[in-house]
């Protein structure tokens, strides 16, 4: 029987002291783990063009482009979004913790570093960061188009699909991205409540008026999510509902339904998942008193007709 090794961690260590470089690559080497050293920030940058790393050890304090402006650096790139970032440096005040936060870091190690704690807090962000991919990579495999942004309109994270949508509407913003005017304007009345309905709570996203932004909630005291939905140019009535004794839910899905688009479709505009979508059919045919979607789709036809 063949077993399949597992992969080996990479960790990027960025640190112009020789004796740090010893020490980590010897410990991390020790652990498991595949080793890649940088001496500065701009090296740093160089390695991550060609390579991505599980997890970055980084000074603070270093000649040329200090660490907390590498951070910020690597924190824009959106292939590295996900990736851990540990500060290691003398500097213990908590101005400069703050501010090693604030640049992107996770942890903040001062020296000389302790190499038993600093593995346990490595394989402690490294699960972390797995939970989180898995989480976002589930979210958009049920279909879920979600991201979430600060107060300001800068996207914080996104699920793939969702960072590939918004690739494509805002190319080349790379991944400090702060979603134009007029969102934040409609994000601050969105969180505030004052939306007198749910259309106001819905947002075309400027540049792109086939792209949605929904308003979801509130996750943290300044991170709010938002869903992202593609939607085919005209407005999605939910206008059989009293009529056929459907929900607002139910009547979306008929009326997409009646203009012929698929499941996935479907899914994709409403911002649902394709099983979610099902659900719906089942509530839509067993209330019509039909077998199949041809048949849902003749009554919904009808009865736009009558109305017409």
């Amino acid at each position: 029987m063949i077993i399949e090794s597992r992969k080996r961690d990479v960790a990027l260590v960025v640190d112009d002291s020789p004796e740090t470089l010893r020490l980590l690559t010897d410990a991390l080497d020790g652990a498991g783990m595949t080793v890649m050293v940088a001496l500065d920030g701009a090296s740093a940058m160089r390695i991550v063009d060609q390579i991505t790393p599980d997890i970055v050890l980084l000074d603070a304090v270093m000649p040329g482009m200090d660490g907390f402006e590498t951070c910020r650096r690597l924190k824009r790139d959106a292939g590295l979004d996900h990736v851990p970032i540990i500060f290691m440096t003398g500097l213990a005040e908590t101005e400069h913790i703050v501010r090693g936060l604030e640049a992107g870091g996770v942890d903040y190690v001062t020296k000389p570093i302790a190499v038993e704690e600093m593995l346990a807090r490595i394989r402690v962000h490294l699960a972390n960061a797995r939970l989180t991919q898995s989480a976002r990579a589930a979210l958009d495999v049920s279909g879920r188009y979600l991201l979430a942004v600060n107060n300001a309109g800068k996207i914080m994270w996104a699920t793939p699909q969702a960072q590939k949508l918004l690739s494509d509407a805002l190319a080349g913003e790379g991944n400090d991205v702060v979603l134009p005017d007029p969102i934040p304007q409609w994000l601050e009345q969105a969180r505030k409540g004052k939306a007198a309905s749910k259309a106001t709570a819905i947002a075309p996203l400027p540049g792109n008026e086939q792209l949605r932004l929904q308003y979801m909630g509130q996750l943290g005291a300044n991170e709010f999510l938002l869903r992202l939905a593609k939607d085919s140019g005209a407005e999605a009535p939910a206008e059989f509902s009293s009529e056929l004794g459907l929900t607002t839910r139910e009547g979306e899905v008929l009326s997409w339904l009646s203009k012929g688009k698929t499941n996935r479709d479907i899914a994709q505009i409403l911002g649902l998942s394709p099983r979610t979508v099902d659900k719906h059919l089942e509530q839509i045919y067993a209330k019509l008193g039909v077998e199949n979607r041809t048949a849902a789709a003749a009554i919904a036809v009808n009865a736009r007709n009558r109305k017409g």
